[in-house]
């Protein structure tokens, strides 16, 4: 089933990276919260980041953990590449 940026609801920034920022997001349909890391192409490209990008999407893609992020979907825009991820109270490592 395809899925795009319309589907989802943008809250707020959580955090920013190097390529591109995390918010939270809702889906529309079934109002669960999400985590939404969007990787600006440009960058990505300059950077030259792009294989880093689909390694990360695989990972995610293939780990369920309770300990790790699993990714729900993916898409992208024009502009930018989409990965939605469940989301996880608590920050970050560090």
């Amino acid at each position: 089933q395809a899925v795009g940026i319309e589907a989802f609801v943008e809250y707020r920034v959580l955090g920013k990276g190097g390529f591109g920022e995390v918010c939270a997001c809702q889906r529309r349909a079934t109002g669960k919260m999400y985590a939404n890391k969007r990787l600006n192409k440009k960058r990505l490209k300059k950077r030259k980041g792009y294989e880093a990008a689909l390694v990360e999407k695989r990972i995610l893609a293939r780990v369920h953990s309770r300990f790790i992020v699993s990714l729900a979907c993916a898409f992208q825009t024009k502009t930018d590449l989409c990965l939605i991820m469940t989301i996880m109270n608590g920050g970050d490592l560090r």
